[in-house]
This record gives structure tokens, C-alpha cells and sequence, in this order.
């Protein structure tokens, strides 16, 4: 049984039940011929206090000279603790210890640790409060995701993480190839000959593929990892990071933003109410205000404004940013947040991006210069979504990829969709680490995906 199941099920009736948990411990103390272990097994933040007394056999040999991070598995009584702070407690029967931990080595003691020393021990990190919590908020968010499109009539698929089409037109991508760094490139197809017979890297996005099944579906999502070589080493960055995409057919740019919103809504109000006690964590020692700042978006409609109204009040604001405005400048996280903590104190959808800095699949607005496109923009973290509604006419996205320079034969495929039952439809991208980061209050993203990879980083 574990600790948050206990801790769940726990009543009268259950006292003087026999139960058995498996963990960690987390500090022993010693008093009056008894040892208090402080167990946890990861299934919740709390930890369960076990009572151990003489009449264990291994309680000389081996319960007194357990130390932080050794594992046990203990069968005990189950009983109400007269302890400040926990309900229940575990009167030992039985202690079997299953791994010792050498105090003198084991790097995890009794005290808070900075996030920087826990990125150099990535693999004992997941075992301290704030990491642990972080993993339990993300796989929670990660149900709640496929929960909410379920619902919805959604269908899942998975696109394709090795691909040959850059979706952002950026070219910062991880080229695949077979052998080793300075070999011949050799597959099956022979030396010197790409694996695939073309060029092929490592998705940035499932976007291009996810249209056409939303092209034959309706309405589908797609969920895993993404990467982009890009040589940026922040703390809003990394090379592997995992992206939501849902496609929607029939469905125009006020369709995709009221989607994005009522995701966005439901997701918070799911980890508000499951994941109560690791929120109250990181509301304590992570963001002050945090459960206030979630609940007052919960609760309130975001704010709606053009790119080119976001401009005019980043130009009236007088402040001094490091990167200046002007109309048809791409809006850098300084101004997006500026505009969300200090102008409006909500998320932001800002719509109409001028075209010339949008990809090409964005739908081309009346005005000819605009691209019907959004991005939602929140606070402490600037853009978390960014979507359009996809350009369906056939002539004029041909017309875009040619000013892009890019090469249409590769495409042609994609051109095929507007061909054949061509639909107005929409989709965006929402990104996780960035949620999580919004969620929790972390600072830095690489404190929310357990392996991160960034520029000279990979562990594990």
C-alpha cells in the first residue's frame, strides 16, 4: 500500500489494520528506547512515520544505523498519530532493510539543496520534495491532456519524431544520419548516401503531419517530444522538450483560440484540485501567490488584443527594454512580459502577426500583411501557445513557400490537402515545459523534464 493511498483511505476503521509500504528514509531519530523512521515511498509529498522499538529482531544490527536514502519495506499496525502535523503512523512489526545508503557519500542530507548542485546529481534529484512534486504535477498534467481530448471527440496519433520536413522553416534541426562523427554516412542504400535517400533530422514539430489526419479525422492531437538545435542556453530553453498539438478541420482562428483557452482553464483547475498538496509546496517556497495567480486565471476570461495594439502599448509604456519595438518586430519575452504582469494581469491572446514573420502555412488575413495567427502569453513566462488557422487555399500557400524558398517538390504532399477537399481548419502548439514552469513557479526549465539536453548537457 502507499503513503497517498493510506493517507486517503485512513479512518477509524481502518485503525489497528496490518499494512505494508515500501520507501525511503528520510531522517531516523532516536528517544527513549525507540527509533522514529521518516518514511516516503514517492507516491505523495508526506512522509509516514514508522515506530520501531527493541523487540524488532534487526533493530540493534541494522533499524539503529539506518541513515537517509536507505530503502526499506516495513509491516506494521496502522494507528492514529497523536503527532502534530500527520494523522496516521505505522507501529513496526517487521524492517527489512533492502539497500543502505553511506552517509558519508550519499549527497542528499537533511537540508535544502540548490537547484544547481541537483542538475549535476540528475539522477538522485527526483528523491527531494520540490523535484518529486514537479514529477507528480507533470505526469498529472499529462493525464489531464489526454483526458480533456478525449472528451472532446479527439483523436490521438503519433507523427513521426525522425522527419523530412522542417515545419518552422528555421533549419534548426538534429540531422539523423547512420555511423559515427566523421564517418561515411552508410546504409542500405550505400556509402556516402543518406539513410533515407533524403535529408532527414529530428522533429521540431508534428504539426504538418498532424493536418493530415485532421484532414481525414476531424479533429486530433498530437503529444511527444520535439527538438530543436538551436544554440540558446537559457533558462526558457532546451534542445529535447516535449509539445501538444492538436489539428482541428472545420474549425477558423476563433474556433482554435476558444479551444486553447478552455484547455488551458481545465488543466489548471485538474492540478489545482489533485495535486492540492505539492501546489501548496511551491506556492510556499517556490512563487509566493502562486495558487492565487492559478485560481485568477481559472476564473477569469483572457484578454484579447492585435499585434498591432500590443505594439502601441509596448511604444506609450516609456520603459527601456533591451530589445526595441517597432511594428513588424517579432515581440521578444521582455515585452510579452511586460504586457501580461504589468498592463493587463492576464493571460494575453494577441492575434494578426504580420506575415512576414509567421511561417508559411499561416493564413494570409484580407490586409494581405497579416497572417491569421495567436499566441496566448502568460505571466512569468511570456508565450505558452502559439497557433494560427492554417492557410487552406492552394494558390496562395504555393505562393507563400515560393517567397520562403522553399522547395515545393518537397511539399507537394502537403499542397495535395488543399487540392483534394480542401477545409478551413486550425491548430496550435502549446509547450509543456513551459506549462509546468507556469504551474509550479520553477524558474528554470530544465527543473521540469527529468533528462534535460541543452547546449554541452546530456546526462544520462
Amino acid at each position: 500500500m502507499t503513503v497517498e493511498k493510506i493517507k486517503r483511505l485512513f479512518s477509524d476503521k481502518m485503525s489497528g489494520k496490518t499494512v505494508s509500504i515500501a520507501g525511503w528514509v528520510r531522517t531516523r531519530r532516536d528517544t527513549k528506547g525507540f527509533s522514529f523512521l521518516e518514511v516516503n515511498d514517492g507516491s505523495c509529498l508526506a512522509n509516514i512515520q514508522v515506530i520501531a522499538d527493541p523487540s524488532i529482531a534487526n533493530y540493534n544490527s541494522q533499524i539503529r544505523k539506518l541513515t537517509t536514502g536507505c530503502s526499506v519495506m516495513v509491516t506494521g499496525t496502522l494507528t492514529e498519530s497523536p503527532a502534530k502535523g500527520q494523522s496516521v503512523e505505522i507501529k513496526a512489526e517487521k524492517v527489512v532493510v533492502a539497500g543502505w545508503a553511506d552517509p558519508e557519500e550519499y549527497p542528499l542530507q537533511k537540508k535544502r539543496h540548490s537547484f544547481e548542485f541537483l542538475r549535476e546529481i540528475i539522477h538522485l534529484r527526483p528523491r527531494t520534495n520540490v523535484l518529486g512534486g514537479v514529477t507528480r504535477v507533470r505526469s498529472r498534467l499529462s493525464f489531464a491532456i489526454h483526458r480533456f481530448f478525449q472528451e472532446q471527440g479527439f483523436t490521438q496519433i503519433h507523427t513521426p519524431v525522425i522527419t523530412t520536413s522542417d515545419c518552422e522553416g528555421a533549419g534548426e534541426m538534429f540531422q539523423v544520419i547512420t555511423g559515427y562523427e566523421g564517418a561515411a554516412v552508410v546504409g542500405e542504400r550505400g556509402a556516402g548516401k543518406e539513410f533515407f535517400g533524403k535529408r532527414a533530422g529530428l522533429t521540431v514539430s508534428g504539426q504538418l503531419q498532424a493536418e493530415v489526419y485532421a484532414q481525414a479525422l476531424g479533429s486530433v492531437y498530437t503529444f511527444g517530444p520535439t527538438f530543436r538545435a538551436d544554440n540558446s542556453n537559457t533558462s526558457r530553453h532546451l534542445a529535447e522538450f516535449w509539445m501538444l498539438e492538436p489539428e482541428m478541420a472545420f474549425c477558423d482562428l476563433d474556433c482554435n483560440i476558444r479551444i486553447a483557452e478552455a484547455l488551458l482553464k481545465y488543466l489548471l483547475a485538474d492540478v489545482v484540485e489533485h495535486c492540492a498538496e505539492d501546489m501548496a509546496l511551491f506556492d510556499r517556497f517556490i512563487e509566493k501567490g502562486l495558487l492565487h495567480k492559478i485560481n485568477h486565471v481559472i476564473d477569469n476570461d483572457f484578454v484579447h488584443i492585435t499585434y498591432t495594439e500590443a505594439i502601441e502599448q509596448i511604444e506609450k509604456s516609456g520603459k527601456n527594454f533591451q530589445f526595441p519595438v517597432s511594428w513588424g518586430v517579432d515581440l521578444q519575452s521582455e515585452h510579452e512580459r511586460y504586457l501580461t504582469e504589468e498592463v493587463y494581469g492576464l493571460p494575453l491572446i494577441v492575434t494578426d502577426y504580420p506575415a512576414a514573420i509567421k511561417p508559411f502555412y499561416m493564413r494570409v488575413n484580407k490586409d494581405k500583411t497579416t497572417v491569421a495567427a495567436m499566441d496566448i502569453l502568460v505571466a512569468g513566462i511570456g508565450e505558452i501557445v502559439g497557433g494560427s488557422q492554417r492557410e487552406e487555399r492552394y494558390n496562395v500557400l504555393l505562393g507563400r513557400m515560393q517567397e520562403g524558398g522553399i522547395t515545393v517538390e518537397d511539399y507537394q504532399w502537403y499542397l495535395d490537402l488543399r487540392k483534394y477537399g480542401t477545409t478551413p481548419h486550425s491548430g496550435f502548439g502549446l509547450g509543456f515545459e513551459r506549462l509546468i514552469q507556469f504551474v509550479t513557479g520553477m524558474h528554470n526549465i530544465r527543473d521540469v523534464i527529468a533528462f534535460p539536453r541543452t547546449p554541452g548537457f546530456a546526462p544520462c
